[in-house]
């Protein structure tokens, strides 16, 4: 029984001397437990909204204000007129639009009825719905308190429309962040393993004695992956349209060009990750972690970045899925060009160049 509890205090002492296990046992769960007790979440915070009043009297104004001032909605942009809508939720300024009638407070005063439009981005038909169903929980209790305090009893119809995905399908949603993942994990993976494996098999001496440089080396490690995981891109895309209805409502040229800058990021991105890891097992765990969990938790995939911390908000924008997706949903949902997302398409080439650069650097001309 006493070699027994020596081999457990011998062991205890290898847990402690490795720093990597403490992370794992220690930090990681905690880490975790903060991240997806703020980001799984179903509740609305500062989303983004329009609105359109051409009334301007009392009773919007003081509708808007109770909206304005609830903790769910921020305002992007009092419109001047109906073509600005399109515009709004094509530059992705707006997640919800909100439409009141001609000469609002009269018909609400004289007729017991005026009506409001909610127009909601259905790119993503959950948080659509969310926002539809706040907005007129809002509206609701505004008309609750009128007719408390007076007389005739009021009615304010609220006609919801939902652009981009009148079904509300959520392959909508889906299928754009589903690429992303797919993409970025299978890329990423399989470089990250590829001089992990030559450094492992001991293989990596032949290389060094060869004629080819560093930058011929790795050039040469990503190009057969760049064909595959291309193949895999258009796959998707392929069973979105056919299998689940999602269109291409973009050019598809535009969208193809985008997927490949992606892959290109994504590969870039497992080969740093390989350079920096001894062996296959660690390469392999280093990118399951910093890509896979990044990728459906702060990239906008599944929960809204906006309804996040301000920590976490700031910690997606090193995350290039969360660039990904917008570009997808923009090109494929909205029909949109270059002009509406050079600015994501730029973020992906400054960091597809930023790794490179790395992994260059990192590689090293000799075994350590």
């Amino acid at each position: 029984m006493k070699r027994f509890w020596s081999f457990v205090i011998k062991e205890f002492y290898h847990i402690f001397r490795d720093a990597r296990t403490l992370l794992i046992l220690f930090v990681l769960p905690v880490v975790l437990i903060l991240i997806f007790g703020y980001v799984v979440t179903n509740e609305i915070k500062d989303a983004r909204i329009a609105i359109f009043d051409p009334s301007k009297d009392n009773v919007t104004q003081q509708i808007t204000n109770k909206i304005i001032s609830s903790d769910y909605f921020i305002l992007k942009d009092n419109l001047s007129s109906e073509k600005e809508i399109e515009q709004v939720f094509r530059d992705g300024r707006a997640r919800i639009v909100l439409v009141f009638e001609e000469q609002f407070a009269e018909k609400l005063y004289k007729t017991g009825k005026a009506e409001v439009q909610l127009i909601a981005d259905a790119s993503d038909a959950n948080t659509a719905n969310l926002l539809v169903n706040y907005t007129q929980a809002i509206i609701g209790d505004y008309v609750g308190n009128l007719n408390t305090a007076s007389q005739p009893a009021f009615q304010i119809e609220p006609r919801v429309r939902m652009v981009y995905n009148e079904k509300m399908k959520g392959a909508y949603m889906f299928v754009p962040g589903t690429m992303a993942l797919i993409l970025m994990l299978v890329s990423a993976l399989m470089t990250s393993i590829s001089i992990a494996r030559e450094k492992e098999m001991g293989t990596m001496e032949v290389l060094l004695v060869s004629p080819l440089k560093p930058v011929q080396i790795i050039l040469g490690k990503v190009t057969p992956y760049v064909s595959l995981s291309f193949v895999n891109a258009i796959s998707i895309i392929v069973l979105g349209y056919y299998v689940f209805d999602v269109p291409v409502e973009g050019n598809l040229l535009l969208l193809i060009a985008e997927c490949m800058l992606f892959i290109l990021l994504a590969l870039s991105l497992g080969l740093l990750i390989s350079t920096l890891s001894k062996t296959q097992q660690m390469a392999m765990f280093i990118s399951l972690f910093s890509l896979m969990l990044p990728t459906i938790l702060l990239s906008g995939f599944i929960f809204p970045i906006e309804n996040m911390p301000q920590i976490l908000q700031w910690l997606s924008m090193i995350v290039p899925p969360k660039y990904f997706i917008i570009i997808i949903k923009n090109i494929m949902i909205k029909g949109t060009g270059i002009m509406f997302v050079w600015k994501e398409t730029l973020v992906l080439i400054g960091m597809t160049l930023f790794f490179i650069a790395v992994s260059v650097k990192k590689f090293k001309v000799r075994l350590e």
